[in-house]
């Protein structure tokens, strides 16, 4: 059976068996967006619900922890971070062919364009502010009332990262890219001292990971927790203002040529600025090592992406595509820590 297929014969049970109330599995529907954990829409008698799945076959170690994503939407639950409800975790390979979790579905918007083209101005200045105030909440998280103290290692959080995805990346490198080898060399060569903050990440903070009220400039969930961790809240703040420095060409989804101000869209100091102040923080600092490791981290995901589309078990048809953004995106980290040092 295919990554777009369900074998709802065995899963319908299944659910009807471990979810309170869930009754006649009418059909499984594949979301067409999604590059790791391929996502599906439940259709039953008693409702809808979306089921995340690891990918089946051989995977890249620590990917894909779908286990993870179920643990902190249950710990979110009632806290101030919109999220989806958790209904089932299943760790039986055996059902589906690998382990999935099921949650509530979420009826609402999706912009997948962050110059926000179908708002007005007002709603555009609306949207931003909101994610601000949630990323805000999210970093502002009590880890030990929300039993997530054990959710993340101890020690230099940037450290631990770059090692992880310098290992990934290597893991999936198809060919030799220059600007990825000399991120390899700098990051570890320039890693900030720790300096003890430490939050809940969510690690793809982005627009397209928000589910938006039907008419409000409201958030009603956050989702794609894959990456997910105890970790430096900067990390979360500069790999969403990654954003403001992309193009808005082809597969990037990017600020970096638009006239933000003309939109109602607030400058990447701005954005900045008001989460400092939400979160009682003076200013950033190692802003650039910040950036650059998030355009390396960024780069690494989606070569392990277009080495999950080589490999035949990618999540997406466009995975070959965004697998090409490697190259550009660790050229655009040396860009900034060259314009930085001269």
């Amino acid at each position: 059976m295919s990554v777009d297929q369900l074998d709802t014969v065995a899963l319908g049970p299944y659910l009807e068996a471990h979810i309170e109330g869930f009754s006649g599995l009418r059909s499984a529907k594949k979301f067409a967006g999604g590059q790791s954990n391929p996502t599906f829409l439940l259709s039953a008698d008693s409702g809808q619900y979306v089921l995340r799945r690891k990918p089946p076959g051989e995977l890249l170690k620590s990917a894909h922890a779908v286990d993870r994503e179920f643990r902190v939407i249950s710990a979110l639950a009632n806290s101030d971070v919109p999220v989806a409800r958790g209904y089932h975790l299943c760790e039986d390979d055996d059902v589906i062919g690998s382990m999935f979790y099921v949650m509530s579905y979420v009826d609402g918007r999706i912009f997948w364009d962050p110059t926000l083209p179908e708002s007005s101005i007002e709603e555009r200045a609306a949207i931003y502010d909101e994610m601000n105030r949630v990323l805000a909440a999210l970093h502002c998280v009590d880890i030990g009332a929300g039993g997530l103290s054990d959710f993340g290692r101890p020690g230099n959080y940037f450290e631990r990262q770059v090692s992880r995805w310098t290992k990934q990346y290597l893991a999936a490198e198809t060919k030799t890219i220059e600007p990825m080898n000399e991120l390899i060399r700098w990051l570890p060569a320039n890693l900030p001292a720790d300096d003890g903050q430490i939050a809940l990440v969510h690690g793809d903070y982005r627009l397209d990971n928000m589910i938006f009220h039907p008419v409000e400039s409201r958030i009603l969930a956050i989702v794609d927790w894959e990456l997910s961790t105890l970790g430096h809240p900067y990390a979360d703040l500069a790999y969403q203002c990654m954003q403001w420095r992309l193009p808005n060409t082809g597969i990037s989804k990017g600020l970096a040529d638009i006239d933000r101000r003309a939109l109602g869209i607030p400058t990447e100091a701005g954005y900045v600025e008001t989460y400092c102040q939400r979160t009682g923080r003076e200013g950033i600092t190692d802003w650039t090592f910040c950036l650059a490791f998030s355009f390396f981290r960024l780069a690494s995901i989606v070569q392990g992406v277009l080495k999950r589309s080589l490999d035949g078990n990618a999540s997406s048809t466009s995975a070959t595509q965004i697998g090409k953004m490697t190259r550009p995106l660790a050229q655009a980290a040396i860009d900034l820590i060259e314009e930085k040092t001269q």
